[in-house]
């Protein structure tokens, strides 16, 4: 088994636990030079609101903090970005769905920065 798929059955696991809960989830995904962040329905059919690095305000403002899409900094603006979006539809509680990534680093920097901007999680 190599790390990705070591990856993926973490992600299924908490995945099945998360359905289990009927609840919103934010989901996160992260590549070497990009993070991004989705919430998603109960149901699984919807994505409600999303954020990335690669959205044209998120890179203005990282562009005046001097930070790049890959580092922690962008990804709490990406976790506050997509609270945001999230609270604007309607959203306030949801399962945080870390798609088998460690919770440390960029992952942990989006949650804190979701919960800080008024996520419940």
């Amino acid at each position: 088994m190599d790390k990705k798929q070591s990856r993926l059955r973490r992600a299924a696991a908490s995945r099945r636990r998360i359905a289990q809960q009927r609840i919103h989830r934010l989901t996160v995904s992260r590549s070497n030079q990009h993070i991004y962040a989705s919430i998603i329905t109960p149901e699984g059919d919807r994505v409600l609101a999303s954020a990335s690095t690669l959205e044209p305000e998120i890179r203005k403002v990282l562009a005046e903090q001097g930070a790049r899409g890959n580092q922690v900094a962008a990804a709490g603006v990406v976790g506050k970005r997509v609270a945001e979006k999230a609270m604007a539809a309607g959203v306030e509680a949801v399962a945080f769905d870390r798609s088998g990534f460690r919770f440390h680093g960029r992952v942990k920097a989006l949650a804190t920065a979701a919960r800080e901007a008024g996520l419940k999680f």
